[in-house]
Formats: C-alpha cells, sequence, structure tokens
C-alpha cells in the first residue's frame, strides 16, 4: 500500500508538472508575431496595403457593374426616334463605362463610323485603366511579401549562429530551437500575406475581365444599331 500511494503520488507530481510546463511553454499568436523580429513590420504594412487596395478596388468594380440591364434598349429607341439628347441624359446617370462609351458614341453620331468605333474605344481604354488601377500593385504585394519573409528567417537564423557561437561550452538546444521558431514566424507570416493578396489579385482580375467583356459587347451592339439606322 505504501508502495502504491509513493506511485501515485510521483505519477500525479509528474502530471502536475508537466501541465505547468504545457501552461508556460502556451504560446499565443500576438505573441508568435511579436517575437518575429524587425522583419515583421514591412509583413504588417503590406497586409494593410493588400486589404485596403482590396476593399477600394471592390467597391469600384461592383459600382461600374452597375449598369441597367435596360440601358442599351432605352439608348436604342431614343437614338433610332432621333432623341438624342434624351439618350445622353439617360447614359449621364449612370455612371459606369458602359454608359460613359454609350455616351461618346451618341455624341459622335453623324461622323463616320469609324471616327465613331475609334471615339468608343478610346474612352474604353480609359476606363479599363481606371479599372485596373493598383491592382499591379495589389500582385507586387503578393510575389514581395514570402520574399521578405524568407529573409527576415534568413537573418533570423543568422542571428541564432551568432548566438550560439558566443555561448561557451555546452550549447543549448532550448537556445537553438527557440532562435529557429521565431525565425521561422517571418516565412509564415509573409505566405500568409501573399496567399491573401495573390487571392485578392486573381479575384479582382476575374470581375475586370467580365466588366471589360461587357463593355465590348455593348460598344459592338451599339455600333450595330449605327449601322442599321
Amino acid at each position: 500500500m505504501i508502495l502504491l500511494q509513493t506511485l501515485s503520488t510521483d505519477t500525479l507530481s509528474a502530471v502536475d508538472n508537466l501541465a505547468m510546463g504545457a501552461t508556460k511553454d502556451n504560446i499565443g499568436l500576438l505573441d508568435l508575431l511579436i517575437k518575429g523580429g524587425y522583419m515583421m513590420i514591412p509583413l504588417y504594412l503590406l497586409f494593410i496595403l493588400a486589404i485596403f487596395i482590396f476593399v477600394e478596388r471592390l467597391i469600384t468594380l461592383n459600382k461600374a457593374s452597375k449598369t441597367s440591364s435596360h440601358l442599351m434598349d432605352q439608348v436604342k429607341v431614343l437614338v433610332q426616334s432621333g432623341q438624342t439628347e434624351k439618350a445622353k441624359i439617360i447614359c449621364a446617370g449612370e455612371h459606369t463605362p458602359v454608359a460613359k462609351m454609350i455616351a461618346k458614341g451618341i455624341e459622335r453620331i453623324g461622323s463616320p463610323l469609324k471616327n465613331i468605333e475609334v471615339a468608343i474605344e478610346n474612352v474604353g481604354k480609359i476606363e479599363i485603366y481606371k479599372l485596373e488601377k493598383n491592382l499591379n500593385l495589389l500582385a507586387t504585394v503578393s510575389g514581395a511579401a514570402p520574399m521578405i519573409g524568407f529573409l527576415g528567417t534568413v537573418a533570423g537564423m543568422i542571428q541564432a549562429f551568432i548566438a550560439i557561437a558566443q555561448e561557451e561550452g555546452m550549447v543549448s538546444p532550448k537556445l537553438l530551437s527557440e532562435g529557429i521558431y521565431e525565425a521561422m514566424i517571418t516565412t509564415a507570416a509573409g505566405l500568409v500575406v501573399g496567399i491573401i493578396a495573390y487571392l485578392g489579385y486573381n479575384f479582382l482580375v476575374s470581375k475586370v475581365s467580365k466588366l471589360v467583356h461587357n463593355m465590348e459587347y455593348s460598344s459592338i451592339e451599339f455600333i450595330d444599331l449605327l449601322q442599321d439606322k
């Protein structure tokens, strides 16, 4: 009985020690981000920049895609009846790339068809440039963030090995492991920022492509209307 009590006491003591050690070694996400070092600062800035660009572009693209489904039908009826001024007013009330292109085409009615096509294309190019604004910057963030993360890891590893070289006698495994995991934090953070920026970039590019297709379709439809007039 005495032996069993002793074993039970030792077991409970070991469990308590393990629990205390697990609690002591439990590191939160915020602690990990802080331990990443000074190379985490540009990653924080890139993350904020990526989120800002994504939200701003998403709002802009959603506004640009809100062209009335009846716009071309109304323009067709008004142009065929000679009420071009009313057609311009309707287009001016839309504030979308498609409406601006059609409005420019209406302004050029009476000119050669080729001149009207060129005018519409020029407006379309300007509007596409506005839609794609800052997308290249978002793509740059998706590529730069992982590289900055790797650079932070290399810098952290160098610092860890310098600290190990300065140690006298046996190197502590704890010192080595802490230096390595702190260095690896920047790699993980860089990859997370890069993945988020990359997914956001491709999502926005797909929305821009859809808008450009709609712009091309609407311009062709308007030119066909003038040819039939």
